[in-house]
């Protein structure tokens, strides 16, 4: 019997290692032939910890599990109450369209054997076919976007730095994911890390670059871990070192441990940190497309966007621009949080409005009560209420909208919400997290804070002073901390305004 228990974080926190340590003891008491296999998560929160067990080369599903369950289940799995019938069937997973997390939850995420027989380095043994040219402009016509948040076109910040002049070039993952709701880039390094490894090689070998970092956030020990390991791996069978897989130019790789400041997301401050820096951001220009890391021309890519680089390779870039909405194409793995009967991460087409992935996908709130607003993008993204749910999930579509995607987490809220206590959190969030370089995001949080506490006590002015200091972040700040800081503020204004009314006619 094949049995898969997940080692993800989110697994390993409901259980999972208790889960598999009594399969193996069952199984050892019984005298049960038992292969058990840690691999990733399927991304299904609501039903970890979660294993299967092939039946005819089918893989089933059961889940949430105890230890308890673990006897009935390898006596007997047909019958066992926890039973969810084939896990491709499972609803959540059936409607996704899957090429970034393909392997993700499928195979043991430190198996290289494993990686190839489902496809693994394909996209890496072409490209080595393949002119630098070629390879940069396969990622343009696909119209792969930077999925960390800004969106930039992937394709045209590689072209920009194959062209600059250096004598050393550099690849950096921005794996600092720092968001509320988000666990994407999590989920792939610790479900495939090998997928990040093949982008960033294409990536190195498209732009001229020999050398690559993995920027992590010290809080995922789990992650760093798994990449550290897949690392060394893949150094082992000639994956990375003096060349790729024994073809290519020389190309390595190094993981570096963020102290966990959410300013190092961006692409600027996660330079300075890795640097040995403090983590405040740069002016541009430069660009660090130019004169990033030790001042050389640098690639800074999220997780996902760099594992999504293999599948575009290896299936062609028209393959990938099918998918999508508008500028929007390919897929994006969303992040559903929050409020939700089932959250986690569900892998899509751009174009589902936020109405299907809430009601229909994440089945509407955990607490039966009606939504009333829901945030996507982060602690610095928009709230939009039911009466914006239609909006169809694209950058342009978003931005139309007064949003943002964003790193597309979706944190869904029921009526209890208070949407001046919101309000106020984003504000505080951008006072502690500020890296305090630019004037209006160092100190126009804070005065954020005061005048909406001023908000609270029902002074009748601060309104219009809240107003013209969002307007003086947005537009002052070096970076996006303090410049996307007044979309969630004022969004709970524009849709909410009798909540930040009900505290000035309360005082009166």
């Amino acid at each position: 019997m094949t049995l898969y228990v997940p080692r993800d974080a989110l697994a390993r926190a409901l259980g999972a290692d208790r889960v598999a340590e009594a399969a193996r003891a069952h199984a050892a008491a019984r005298g049960l032939p038992l292969r058990l296999v840690r691999n990733g998560s399927r991304g299904m929160a609501w039903l970890e910890p979660l294993a299967e067990i092939e039946i005819d080369g089918v893989r089933h599903a059961f889940g949430p599990l105890s230890p308890g369950d673990m006897p009935a289940l390898l006596d007997d799995p047909a019958s066992h109450p926890r039973a969810l019938g084939p896990t491709e069937a499972i609803p959540f997973l059936a409607r996704q369209t899957r090429l970034t997390f393909a392997r993700v939850g499928v195979i043991d995420p430190l198996d290289l054997d494993a990686y190839a027989a489902q496809g693994g380095l394909a996209g890496l043994r072409r490209a080595l076919l393949l002119a630098p040219e070629a390879r940069i402009e396969e990622i343009k016509q696909s119209g792969l976007r930077g999925r960390g948040g800004a969106g930039f076109p992937t394709g045209i910040k590689w072209a920009t730095v194959a062209a600059a002049p250096g004598p050393r070039k550099y690849v950096v993952c921005n794996a600092d994911e720092g968001d509320s709701g988000t666990f994407a880039d999590r989920m792939l390094m610790e479900g495939d890390p090998f997928c990040l490894i093949e982008g960033m090689a294409i990536c190195g070998l498209s732009v001229g670059a020999t050398r690559g970092y993995i920027y992590i956030r010290s809080e995922y020990p789990d992650a760093i871990a798994t990449m550290e390991e897949a690392i060394r791996i893949a150094r082992h069978r000639g994956l990375l070192g003096p060349s790729l897989l024994g073809q290519g130019p020389a190309f390595d790789l190094e993981v570096r441990v963020g102290a966990g400041a959410y300013v190092c997301g961006e692409e600027t401050s996660l330079l300075n940190s890795l640097e040995g820096k403090r983590g405040t951001v740069r002016a541009k220009p430069p660009l660090p497309a130019l004169q990033g890391l030790f001042g050389r021309p640098t690639v800074v890519n999220n997780v996902i966007s760099l594992a999504t680089v293999p599948w575009i390779m290896t299936h062609g870039a028209a393959a990938y621009r099918d998918f999508g909405l508008g500028r929007s194409r390919g897929t994006i793995p969303l992040q559903i949080a929050g409020n939700v009967r089932h959250g986690g991460l569900f892998e899509t087409a751009f174009g589902l409005s936020l109405r299907e992935i809430v009601e229909d996908i994440a089945g509407g709130t955990a607490s039966g009560r009606p939504v009333k607003a829901v945030q996507v993008g982060g602690p610095l993204g928009a709230y939009f209420p039911p009466s914006l749910f239609d909006t169809p999930f694209g950058y342009e579509e978003f931005d139309g909208a007064g949003g943002l995607i964003g790193h597309a987490g979706v944190v869904v809220f029921d009526d209890t919400a208070d949407m001046l206590e919101q309000a106020r959190f984003a504000m505080e969030f951008c006072a502690v997290e500020s890296c305090g370089k630019c004037t209006p995001c160092r100190l126009g949080a804070v005065r954020g804070v005061e005048t909406i506490d001023r908000l609270r006590a029902g002074d009748p002015d601060a309104l219009p002073l809240l107003r013209d200091l969002c307007e003086t972040m947005k537009l002052g700040s070096l970076c996006a901390l303090g410049g996307f800081t007044p979309f969630p503020v004022m969004s709970a204004v524009t849709h909410w305004p009798e909540e930040f009314d009900r505290a000035r006619v309360a005082a009166e």
